[in-house]
C-alpha cells in the first residue's frame, strides 16, 4: 500500500495558490486513476481521505506547517513505512512549472516537509517537487508569494512519467 499525500492549506482562500499546487496535482491523479472517487471522500486523520486496497490518498486539512499531524497518524494506523509514501508539494527552488522527483533529503525550508519529518521521524520518503519559482520582487516575502494566487496547472504527463520511472504509479 502506498500513502499519497498532497500538501496544501485548507480553506477556499488558499485554493489555487502556489502553496496548494501539490494538493492540486494529487487531486488530478485521484480523479484520473479512480474516476468519481472525489464524491466518496471522507475525513480521517485531520484530512480529506480516500482509500483503495492499494492506496491511501491524504489531503491534510491542517495548515501546511502542521502537515505531520495528519501524515504521522495515517502512517502509523496503516503501518506504512516512509519508503511507501509519496508527498506532492510546491518548491520555490525550482522554476515555475518544472517538476522533479526526489527520494529522501532535507526539508529545504519547506515547513510542511519539516513537520512531516519531525512527526514521522524520517525524511526517507518520495517527493514530487512542483516548481513555483521565487518571488519576482525581492521585497515580497516568500510566504506572501506562495500564498498568492496562481493559474499554474500541474503538468500531469510529466508527473505520471516521473512516478512510472520510479516504480510508483498505481
Amino acid at each position: 500500500m502506498i500513502l499519497w499525500v498532497g500538501l496544501g492549506n485548507p480553506g477556499r482562500q488558499y485554493q489555487n495558490t502556489r502553496h496548494n499546487i501539490g494538493e492540486k496535482a494529487l487531486w488530478n491523479i485521484l480523479e484520473e486513476r479512480f474516476p468519481g472517487s472525489a464524491r466518496k471522500i471522507t475525513t480521517k486523520f485531520n484530512s480529506l481521505f480516500w482509500e483503495s486496497p492499494e492506496a491511501v490518498f491524504l489531503f491534510p486539512q491542517t495548515f501546511m506547517n502542521l502537515s505531520g499531524n495528519a501524515v504521522g497518524p495515517a502512517m502509523r494506523f496503516y503501518k506504512i513505512p516512509p519508503s511507501a509514501m509519496v508527498v506532492f508539494h510546491d518548491e520555490i527552488d525550482l522554476p515555475e512549472g518544472e517538476i522533479k522527483y526526489k527520494l529522501g533529503g532535507g526539508h529545504r525550508g519547506h515547513n510542511g516537509l519539516r513537520d512531516i519529518i519531525a512527526k514521522t521521524g524520517s525524511a526517507d520518503f518520495h517527493r514530487i517537487r512542483i516548481g513555483v519559482g521565487r518571488p519576482p520582487d525581492e521585497r515580497m516575502s516568500v510566504a506572501d508569494y506562495v500564498l498568492s494566487k496562481s493559474s499554474q496547472e500541474p503538468d500531469m504527463p510529466v508527473i505520471r512519467e516521473l512516478l512510472e520511472k520510479n516504480g510508483l504509479f498505481i
